[in-house]
């Protein structure tokens, strides 16, 4: 890591500052994102009054370490946790993401801003990065002068520059990362990381975002928020004190020793690289808007949509694919199909036709697993030479809400089998897949993973929660994806997509329609086993609303 020089050198052009908000009055006070003691409590009146003319936004939910990666507004719950990004038919990201660098001094507002502009952004999947889970692990000696207020967090050599920069290029490439969680209180990072994913907007957030050079290279945009000084003063004192448990005057021998002295050095002169200067932080209502329509802007070139056209004619008069088993059409299994498949169908033999398929489909299977030579001993003492698995264990993954009905079948047959669940929800106004919940079992990646949905039709569902298990590290060989149906154009997307995922399914129907259900099609799965009313057209079989409640 290259320590940046005390002051930076002008780019070609000064950056934007913008002016106080015409708007804004008096007599609104901005709320902290979690309550601190009565005596950092205290410190709120000292802090100038920020409004603005606009009616005030909802509070949103804290971002402590203890609430889940979201904000929610008066609009929406916006995940900031990111997602996997847009892969197209190839299974390949088109473009990369837009990222926005905040810099400015130690209790700025930098977070306050990004939020605000993740609000106003109004865009479903975000990621909000914070430059203080990355600080170097500290030696005991550093520990020991930490503790004492002894120890210089605001210099660059503070942070560990080289998994930030790493971190963020596999982000901006639309890959999952694993970043450190710090604890504040003890100096140090906690055993377990957290996962986010990639997405298309990306926000950046730190004292020192703009000290490195090859970091620099992957900000898109670089916003500098300026704050008085003796308003981040109270803000610190109230945050370390409430928050942290730290004493009052320790807070203020570090910021003397450490924080003023480094801002001036360090921090301060990188202003100077930022694309806009934003006086005030958050209470700068202007310069957030100008800010959100210049993202907007970008993203209307980087829009990225799931070609559902190139899908459906990508494949056309080709083969089916090697990686594709169907369950042999005996007159059992054609006879449970033309039950299902029946409108007038009840709901009672709908489900327990359904059961029985799942059963014999997960029996075909596991069929597939690998196995090998096994010999045991008999009652009668005479060796038997079978079977047995060979590998590590099997971990089922249901596809919301439908794939969840296929689980008690694989639980019948495969014994202390684990469970994950993925909710994939169709966005009703782009017809784009999104991934609204995960949760998969620790150490996924060394088993072998049966992913379940009951219909595929476009693959879209699919080819995002396959690819949700390859960023958990699992092998693609090792991924076995089950459906009651599916239609050739799921087929053809996801085994051209992902050639060594195993595709197993109970029947393959030709085609899907222009609101890509299947034809002929069972209808919706979920719906007919559930007994809910019908989705409005629009939706594919397999991206079925669901809740996460």
């Amino acid at each position: 890591m290259a320590t940046p020089p005390a002051a930076a050198p002008s780019p070609p052009a000064p950056p934007l500052t913008i002016a106080r908000d015409p708007l804004d009055r008096p007599g609104e006070k901005s709320e902290p994102a979690c309550e601190g003691r009565s005596n950092a409590e205290s410190l709120d009146r000292l802090l100038p009054p920020v409004g603005a003319g606009r009616p005030p936004r909802k509070r949103t939910t804290s971002q402590c370490k203890s609430e889940p990666p979201l904000l929610r507004t008066s609009k929406r719950t916006i995940y900031t946790a990111g997602r996997p990004p847009w892969y197209n038919e190839h299974g390949t990201q088109s473009k990369e993401a837009f990222v926005i660098g905040l810099g400015g001094g130690s209790a700025s507002g930098k977070t306050t801003v990004a939020r605000m502009i993740i609000e106003a952004l109004d865009v479903p999947w975000v990621v909000l990065l914070s430059m203080d889970s990355f600080y170097k692990v500290l030696t005991r000696q550093q520990q020991e002068q930490a503790a004492n207020n002894n120890f210089n967090f605001d210099h660059p050599d503070a942070f560990d520059f080289d998994l930030i920069v790493a971190t963020l290029k596999k982000l901006k490439q639309g890959k999952s990362v694993k970043v450190p969680v710090y604890d504040f209180t003890t100096h140090s990072r906690k055993k377990d990381w957290k996962t986010l994913y990639g997405a298309n907007v990306v926000l950046f957030e730190g004292i020192m975002a703009f000290a490195d050079k090859t970091l620099l290279e992957l900000l898109d945009m670089k916003i500098f928020v300026d704050t008085d000084s003796d308003v981040r003063l109270v803000r610190r004192l109230r945050r370390d004190i409430g928050e942290r448990g730290r004493d009052i005057e320790g807070v203020i021998k570090q910021y003397n020793t450490f924080v003023k002295p480094a801002f001036d050095q360090y921090i301060q002169p990188t202003m100077r690289r930022a694309d806009i200067v934003v006086p005030r932080g958050s209470g700068n209502a202007v310069a957030i808007d100008l800010i959100v329509q210049h993202v907007h802007s970008q993203l209307e070139e980087r829009k990225l949509r799931w070609d559902m056209a190139a899908l459906a004619s990508a494949h056309q008069c080709h083969p089916l694919p090697r990686t594709l088993s169907v369950l042999k059409s005996t007159p059992q299994v054609r006879g449970m199909h033309t039950i299902i498949r029946d409108k007038e169908t009840s709901r009672d033999e709908f489900i327990f036709y359904s059961k029985r398929l799942m059963r014999l489909l997960i029996e075909h299977a596991l069929s597939f697993l690998p196995f090998q030579e096994c010999v045991v001993q008999t009652p009668q003492g005479q060796d038997y030479s079978g079977k047995c698995y060979a590998g590590k264990q099997i971990t089922g993954v249901s596809i919301l809400r439908a794939g969840e009905t296929m689980e008690p079948a694989l639980r019948a047959v495969c014994k202390d089998v684990r469970i994950g669940t993925i909710l994939i929800q169709t966005n009703q106004l782009t017809g784009e897949p999104e991934l609204h919940y995960l949760r998969l079992p620790k150490d996924i990646s060394d088993d072998h993973v049966i992913l379940m949905d009951c219909t595929v039709s476009t693959g879209a569902a699919a080819m995002m929660a396959v690819r949700v298990l390859l960023d958990h590290d699992v092998p693609e060989d090792k991924i076995f994806l089950l459906s009651l149906l599916m239609a050739e154009m799921g087929v053809h997307s996801v085994a051209y997509a992902f050639p060594r995922v195993k595709i197993i399914t109970t029947a393959v129907d030709k085609r899907v329609n222009d609101l890509f259900r299947i034809i002929p099609g069972i209808g919706n799965f979920g719906d007919r086993y559930f007994g809910t009313d019908a989705v409005p057209d629009g939706g594919s079989d397999e991206e079925e609303v669901a809740s996460t409640s």
